[in-house]
């Protein structure tokens, strides 16, 4: 049976922290026997990266069994610094499972994993680190002031008040200094847990569904804010199932089934070409065989047949047409 523990996005600096910190609210971490971490006396923390910069996150031939589970299958996965990455895939394909080594939650079976060059559950890469889970609870009766202060104590950032305000600030969140939490609306308190995560400025954010409970301006604001994270250097993980957030802002995806990375590229990369659109004065024709490189001649020999030519355009697959042919229609 799991037992519940409080993980921490960022490094507390005591052995105890090794098996009971907070990653920004209670989640059931599902560790099994064979995942508990080594005794304190057992660990041996990574040095630090000194050579080229290494990847935010690089997973080497990650695999992960539980019993004849296999979680994940020699998994191959690299976030660089500055990058935003999709990961995607329907539930059980294995991306809980990624985050969580990547968080030092879990140990894997065989494969590496590193943050920021060092080993995955060191204290060098848990001081990097910064995450959100999905379905995490912040204590009721604390203001977001209050519980940005407990988690700057937890990561021993020095920021101070300073900090608070413009994290605050960062997700829309200035005028709730104030504000406890249960008073917050799921939106707000989601944008809270972004600015909890971004404590110590950590040089790769794992986030899973950090939209999911925002509106349309709420996911603009997230969408802005990450923006502003990566253009600072900070890599982030995106897990999300809205593949419309995705495409809009993710550098790279990498889509995830039955433990296996199926696809990875840009969406442009992904994309498969699906003809040329083009309107004129009789209507719009798709011609579908046509590439990007057709176009000109398609619109040159509609005006030299008397056509008046409105709009045109080259038609790809989208990232859901592209996410549904990689996992075959399975669904969560």
């Amino acid at each position: 049976m799991g037992r519940r523990v409080w993980i921490t996005c960022h490094e507390i600096g005591t052995a105890a922290s090794q098996t009971s910190a907070s990653f920004g609210g209670s989640i059931d971490a599902g560790w099994r026997a064979d995942d508990s971490p080594p005794k304190a006396g057992r660990w041996r923390e990574s040095r630090p990266y000194t050579g080229t910069v290494a990847p935010a996150l690089a997973a080497t031939g990650l695999a992960k069994r539980y019993g004849r589970v296999e979680a994940l299958r020699g998994v191959d996965l690299e976030v660089g610094e500055g990058e935003l990455v999709g990961l995607l895939g329907p539930n059980g394909a294995g991306k809980s499972t990624l985050v969580k080594i990547a968080c030092g939650l879990v140990r894997p079976t065989s494969g590496t994993a590193a943050v920021c060059g060092a080993r995955a559950g060191s204290a060098n890469a848990r001081a990097a680190l910064g995450y959100l889970a999905e379905f995490f609870r912040f204590p009721g009766w604390m203001t977001a002031d209050e519980l940005l202060a407990l988690h700057q104590e937890l990561t021993g950032s020095s920021g101070g008040e300073a900090e608070r305000a413009r994290l605050l600030e960062l997700v829309a969140l200035g005028g709730a200094r104030d504000r406890r939490v249960e008073e917050m609306s799921k939106g707000m308190q989601q944008r809270l847990g972004i600015a909890q995560a971004l404590i110590g400025s950590p040089r790769l954010l794992l986030l899973d569904e950090p939209t999911s409970a925002l509106d349309p301006v709420g996911r603009r604001t997230v969408r802005e804010l990450l923006e502003d994270v990566r253009s600072r250097g900070v890599a982030v993980l995106l897990n999300s199932h809205l593949l419309s957030e995705v495409e809009l802002v993710c550098d790279r995806v990498v889509i995830l089934l039955g433990g296996s990375v199926v696809a990875e590229g840009t969406t442009a990369e992904l994309a498969h070409p699906r003809g040329v659109e083009i309107e004129t004065d009789e209507g719009v024709r798709v011609f579908e065989r046509a590439t990007r490189e057709d176009a000109p001649r398609l619109v040159a020999d509609l005006v030299a047949a008397g056509r008046r030519v409105y709009e045109v355009k080259v038609l790809s697959s989208t990232l859901e047409e592209v996410y549904l042919e990689a996992v075959h229609g399975a669904t969560s």
